[in-house]
């Protein structure tokens, strides 16, 4: 996920001068916008080869790491905000991590396509997996594991003891808080413990 405006949205939600860690950073472009944008510091993790070079060329600090190992290596409110963008949904153990996101930041905030938006359901109405923007792949070669709504985070937060500071949903760069989960192509959380 790396529209400017898209990442201007999140942005918002993370605190000028904060110590961030972004799980499953990709190439490092959201972190190099919080340095640049909000005077933020922190790490990327990511597993990808060509996704860590790309990090390093942009001045990001990235540590190789696979997210379904978990976060050990990190202790408890080591950072003041903790990222999940697009990366909910590729993981294995995803409420396993979510926990850990909460643990290691004292601020959590994910973002992940809405399995919920109108076009999806209009294609599953018919018959067949959605094919979209935010759900580019065929059902046969997805990278998601999962997929999820914004209806559901919510429930996994609470069972999961999270507060839910702020949500919204995202669509073409817009923030869209009413009725998220049939509007919003991109549903977007800040949590805390």
């Amino acid at each position: 996920m790396s529209d400017e405006r898209t990442m201007e949205a999140i942005a918002q939600l993370v605190p000028a001068g904060a110590r961030v860690l972004d799980l499953g950073c990709g190439d490092g472009s959201l972190l190099a916008y919080l340095q640049a944008q909000r005077g933020c510091s922190g790490y990327g993790i990511e597993i990808d080869d060509a996704n860590v070079l790309a990090c390093v060329r942009k001045d990001v600090n990235v540590i190789q790491l696979n997210l379904d190992e978990g976060l050990a290596a990190f202790d408890d409110a080591s950072f003041d905000v903790v990222l999940q963008i697009d990366t909910l949904q590729h993981l294995r153990n995803a409420e396993v991590m979510l926990r850990e996101t909460a643990r290691v930041g004292r601020i959590g905030i994910v973002a992940f396509p809405n399995f919920g938006h109108w076009p999806n359901r209009l294609s599953v109405l018919g018959g067949r997996m959605p094919v979209t923007r935010r759900l580019p792949y065929q059902w046969y070669d997805t990278p998601n594991i999962r997929v999820g709504t914004y209806a559901d985070f919510a429930v996994l937060a609470q069972r999961n003891g999270l507060k839910i500071q702020d949500s919204f949903g995202l669509e073409d760069g817009r923030t869209v808080r009413w009725l998220p989960n049939l509007l919003a192509s991109t549903a977007v959380f800040r949590f805390s413990r």
